[in-house]
């Protein structure tokens, strides 16, 4: 059995943290910009950070499990 655990959540985590998504923090025009479809090389460093953060809590602190197969 394999547990996809980890790589839902590494793809729920990126999609909603890809910069300019769903927020840009740094924003390009005050702290945080909402829906603005741009990137910068500071917010792609912020949310580089805040995603590996999220990532190591998430799968290393709860733990969870998705098994599949017999």
């Amino acid at each position: 059995m394999i547990d996809w655990a980890p790589v839902v959540v590494g793809v729920v985590l990126f999609v909603l943290l890809s910069p300019g998504l769903l927020l840009e923090l740094p924003g390009t025009h005050g702290c945080v910009d909402f829906c603005s479809l741009r990137t910068t090389g500071k917010s792609i460093s912020v949310h580089t950070l805040v995603f590996f953060t999220l990532f190591a809590v998430i799968t290393l602190g709860f733990k969870p499990r998705i098994y599949t197969g017999a």
